[in-house]
C-alpha cells in the first residue's frame, strides 16, 4: 500500500479532527479517554479484532481509562489508507461507548 501524499494526509486529517501528526515520525496519533478501565479495554478489544482482520496493528499504550494510539504503515514508511481506515473505525468505536472522547 502506498504512503499518502502530504495533501492526501492533510485532507484525511480534516475528517479525523482528533488525530494529529506524530512529532517524531510519519504517523498519526490520538489520545482516547473513557469512563473507566473496562470501557478502555472494550475499545481496545474491538479495535484489535478489526486490526487483526486488516492485518494492520496499532501501536498503543493503556493506563486505566486512557488509550494512546499511534498508526503508521511500517512497510510504506508512513501513513497509508489503512491507517486512515483504522483511525476512522477507532473514532466510531469510541463514539459508541459512553464517555469515549
Amino acid at each position: 500500500m502506498a504512503k499518502l501524499t502530504i495533501d492526501e494526509l492533510k485532507s484525511a486529517l480534516k475528517r479525523l479532527p482528533d488525530w494529529r501528526l506524530a512529532g517524531e515520525r510519519e504517523a498519526i496519533t490520538r489520545k482516547f479517554q473513557f469512563v473507566d478501565f473496562d470501557a478502555a479495554f472494550a475499545f481496545m478489544t474491538r479495535a484489535a479484532l478489526l486490526a487483526a482482520k486488516m492485518d494492520h496493528h496499532p501501536e498503543w499504550f493503556n493506563v486505566y481509562n486512557k488509550v494512546e494510539v499511534t498508526l503508521a504503515t511500517h512497510d510504506a514508511g508512513g501513513v497509508t489508507q489503512k491507517d486512515i481506515d483504522l483511525a476512522t473505525a477507532m473514532d466510531g468505536y469510541a463514539a459508541l461507548m459512553a464517555g469515549g472522547r
